[in-house]
């Protein structure tokens, strides 16, 4: 069972706006690559809103994050699929990202915050957020340092990288729209 508010779920168990806005964003990438490899756009999504559920409880302890994540939503009464996914994202603890759905949720996650970045530069205008302009932040180490370019190309076995870029502004702009006007 796909829960039918996420969002509302991932409110429960994090305050930050910032990391809202994270989970939210790679949860429309999610959302807006999964047609494109014949996988469940609403499975994607959720799995994307919910990927940091445990990240405030766990204070940042990446020994322990996803793992509690996953148990938080198995308590909730998620499907296995959700929760696993969830507890696999953690490449600090997981590395053998090797189905869609684990390589797509580690690009996802990395490069919504190059994407958010990117509008933020450009005054908030995603509008102006272009493949050309994520490239270039792409090759700018110091720009978005947090958003690891090696887990951005990790989808690259299943899709095209400018595809993916695309996909995923199309996915972040159908979110940013209305929350930054």
């Amino acid at each position: 069972m796909i829960p039918d508010d996420p969002l509302a779920l991932l409110q429960k168990h994090v305050t930050s706006e910032s990391l809202i806005e994270h989970c939210v964003a790679t949860g429309a990438i999610m959302r807006a690559i999964a047609p494109h490899l014949n996988e469940d756009p609403d499975l994607y999504e959720v799995i994307g809103i919910l990927h940091d559920i445990d990240y405030e409880i766990v204070s940042g302890d990446m020994e322990r994050h996803g793992m509690v994540g996953a148990e938080m939503l198995l308590q909730a009464g998620l499907p296995e699929e959700i929760a696993d996914a969830v507890r696999r994202h953690n490449h600090h603890l997981f590395s053998d990202h090797s189905t869609p759905l684990d390589l797509c949720l580690q690009s996802a996650d990395s490069i919504s915050g190059l994407i958010i970045a990117c509008a933020l530069v450009k005054g908030g205008a995603i509008e102006e957020v272009t493949i050309k302009t994520v490239k270039k932040k792409m090759k700018d180490k110091g720009f978005a340092a947090g958003c690891d370019r090696e887990r951005i190309r990790a989808v690259e076995p299943l899709m095209d990288l400018d595809l993916f870029i695309r996909s995923a502004i199309e996915g972040v702009t159908q979110i940013w729209m209305g929350s930054h006007d």
